[in-house]
């Protein structure tokens, strides 16, 4: 890992433009790291949500936002990257079709990459297994397996200058994170959570991640401020 005097200070955070990941970007700052947001353009119908990164990034003042063009989509396998499947709108069981195959997996591959080039031994990622759509990629076990694997995998690691995955809503429910994030500032007019927005960008109001929403809004008795929620 490079030498660097800010080095305790640099995170690479995971930033998708949603409800979640500006809160996560607001509780790295506020925990004194510097932080490179990084947001995928992966081949997602909900392409609304690359604009929302930009803005959260610049409203929570990232030193560097990238936005990598990373199609995963071309396999198919989710409602999410393949137009001729349908978003589901209503109850569901086991793990839904918005499920993008190893998603996280191959995001946090690339953060850890980001991150031993920046010398940043903190990588920051909204996985939530409270409040969220029961991907296996969302859960403890996996942020902490991803967390060894990248101090087995990388030189940083290896040389005693290793990585911690931290993922500080895991055990949050939205409400609890909407309360969070208020009070350190976060303007969620500035995100947006649906899968399924019109060609306005205007949310749905129906799928999985607009119900989350919606009822995380209504616990804290405030009316969501994001256009079109």
């Amino acid at each position: 890992m490079p030498a660097d005097a800010d080095a305790g200070k640099k995170a690479v955070v995971l930033v998708s433009g949603g409800l979640d990941s500006a809160t996560v970007l607001a509780l790295a700052a506020a925990a004194g790291a510097r932080c490179y947001a990084l947001t995928f353009d992966y081949g997602q119908r909900h392409r609304v949500e690359l604009e929302a990164a930009c803005r959260v990034a610049q409203a929570l003042h990232a030193v560097d936002h990238r936005v990598v063009k990373l199609d995963i989509g071309w396999m198919g396998g989710s409602a999410l990257t393949d137009a001729a499947m349908a978003v589901p709108h209503g109850p569901y069981v086991g793990i839904p079709v918005t499920y993008v195959p190893a998603r996280n997996t191959v995001f946090l591959a690339i953060a850890l990459a980001w991150a031993e080039v920046l010398g940043a031994p903190e990588i920051y990622i909204g996985a939530n297994a409270v409040d969220y759509s029961g991907y296996p990629d969302c859960r403890p076990e996996f942020i902490q397996a991803f967390e060894q694997l990248a101090n087995l995998a990388t030189r940083a690691g290896v040389e005693g200058h290793g990585f911690h995955v931290l993922a500080p809503l895991m055990h949050m429910s939205k409400l609890e994170i909407i309360r969070t994030g208020l009070q350190l500032g976060v303007d969620y007019s500035l995100t947006v959570s649906c899968y399924d927005p019109d060609a306005a960008g205007r949310a749905c109001g129906r799928c999985d991640a607009c119900c989350l929403r919606t009822q995380g809004f209504s616990a804290a008795g405030i009316a969501d401020p994001a256009r079109g929620q």
